[in-house]
């Protein structure tokens, strides 16, 4: 428990709602996430040293909750909100009725924190879809698509979440103008007749702290498969242009021959040119809103 500091005003009875007309508040307290976003739709419920409920209160768009006056006494302050785990403190309410318990923060059910609840845009500007496939046995070779878009809906908890993304399967770019010519060829990414390699999110599933799985269908050489991205969120802050941005890093493999592509040659030794798997690295950052700022 954590006593909360006292804070002048005037007098007033107690009551459960918000103070109103000029009167001071009764118990006042700020719900912030760990990242400093206000838990709107938190809720401070206020009981007294008999355990009756004496105020019920929602929080402000802020996260500012305010009850009316209270007669003076110890209190039991209890912080909800859906998705959360739960919060409590003390409240010691002096004579002039009012007493402030400060910032209490909320912790994600399970640990696992999002960013605030609605659209996020990905910023391709800053954010790079990379693939890394090995090469002779004993190296690996490097390509990105630098051409996509995508769109976050992070819900109020995990499970209500989800991400769709488009990728210009002819963007591939892996720095050597021949090999890239083959990726978009019929061997390969077949770019011709499948333009666009998609993704779609069926659900998502906390993973530890900070960590998600993200189960999905990904369109890959008009291949649909099951792919489930291993995602980490990296934090929430705002950018020199007036939005704020969510980062987010994310990993899968997938087997070449799952989505019909199987070219490869054998060279010395029976080892093959291409390895069979290829790991997927995405580093995102989406901007909060339905646009990218111009």
């Amino acid at each position: 428990m954590v006593t909360a500091a006292t804070t002048s005003g005037g007098n007033g009875t107690g009551g459960a709602g918000r103070g109103g007309n000029g009167s001071a508040p009764g118990v006042s307290a700020r719900i912030l996430t760990k990242d400093g976003w206000a838990v709107q739709h938190a809720v401070l419920t206020v009981t007294d040293a008999a355990g009756a409920q004496v105020s019920r209160t929602p929080a402000d768009p802020d996260g500012t909750v305010r009850t009316a006056p209270l007669p003076p006494g110890a209190y039991t302050v209890i912080v909800t909100a859906v998705g959360y785990a739960p919060a409590a403190a003390t409240a010691v309410v002096p004579a002039s009725g009012t007493a402030r318990v400060g910032t209490v923060v909320l912790s994600r059910l399970g640990g696992t924190q999002l960013p605030p609840p609605g659209t996020w845009t990905i910023d391709p500007a800053h954010s790079s879809v990379g693939a890394v496939a090995q090469h002779l046995g004993i190296s690996s070779v490097h390509g990105r698509f630098p051409r996509f878009a995508g769109r976050i809906e992070i819900g109020g908890t995990p499970e209500e979440s989800s991400v769709s993304a488009a990728v210009e399967a002819a963007s591939i770019d892996t720095g050597n103008a021949v090999r890239d010519a083959h990726l978009r060829s019929a061997d390969f990414l077949d770019v011709e007749r499948n333009p666009q390699i998609l993704y779609r999110s069926s659900s998502v599933t906390p993973a530890g702290p900070d960590r998600w799985t993200v189960h999905g269908e990904l369109t890959l050489n008009g291949v649909v498969r099951p792919v489930a991205l291993d995602l980490a969120y990296l934090g929430t802050g705002p950018d020199p242009w007036g939005g704020v941005r969510a980062a987010f890093r994310a990993t899968t493999e997938l087997h070449r021959s799952d989505f019909a592509m199987n070219f490869n040659q054998v060279v010395q030794a029976g080892i093959a040119a291409i390895g069979t798997t290829v790991k997927v690295e995405l580093d995102v950052q989406a901007v909060q809103g339905d646009a990218l700022p111009q």
